[in-house]
């Protein structure tokens, strides 16, 4: 896949508008009832990059961020100000807020994740664009040194450690993450005049496999 590790500026995904989708197939039966089936393991983000646009300074970026991109040809990194943190978005992050694996002896490798629990429910979402320098990682409680005791590939949100962890070690992870999207639009439609009487382009973003 062509993706570009950059982020879009930050400053203008501040105040955007979006969040997750699922997609659920449901056949209501003759009787009423229903048989609902979702079609997604994981759920995909969509969010609008135009309605945070504050200035035609704004516009600009954008533009320019657009073409840098080719429209929607190369994916790139997108801050979701609503839930961008392993912890709280009122905390910071620490090595024991995410579970990402149980050491068995062998596997070196892990997938940094995200755990959304409520009541007995929950959901892992990985983490595949992890924030360069935020990762911190422990062991049983233990915290590690990054380059040393572990390394983060932060295009695809892998942990690898020198040697395998011990058999039954709780490995746990805290970071801050990107979104993986590309632009949704083959064209940004704005006038001046419209702009500046609040009418601002839509520029839909959505998330990308990785």
């Amino acid at each position: 896949m062509a993706f570009h590790e950059i982020r879009f500026p930050a400053n203008l995904s501040f105040g955007s508008v979006g969040g997750p989708e699922r997609r659920t197939e449901i056949v209501t039966l003759a009787n009423g009832f229903e048989e609902r089936n979702s079609l997604w393991a994981h759920s995909r983000r969509r969010y609008d990059a135009g309605v945070s646009l504050r200035s035609l300074d704004d516009v600009e970026s954008l533009i320019s961020f657009y073409e840098a991109r080719q429209g929607r040809l190369y994916g790139f990194r997108w801050k979701d100000w609503s839930d961008y943190k392993s912890c709280l978005p009122s905390k910071e992050p620490s090595a024991m807020d995410q579970p990402i694996g149980i050491g068995d002896g062998t596997r070196r490798v892990f997938q940094l994740t995200k755990t959304y629990v409520s009541g007995g429910q929950s959901y892992a979402r990985p983490v595949v664009k992890p924030v360069l320098g935020s990762v911190l990682l422990a062991i049983s409680g233990d915290p590690k040194i990054e380059t040393i005791e572990f390394f983060v590939d932060v295009a695809k949100g892998i942990i690898s450690f020198p040697t395998p962890p011990d058999e039954g070690v709780r490995i746990t992870a805290g970071f801050e993450f990107d979104v993986p999207v590309r632009f949704d639009t083959d064209a940004i439609q704005t006038a001046v005049s419209s702009f500046r009487a609040g009418d601002m382009p839509s520029v839909p973003v959505v998330e990308v496999r990785v």
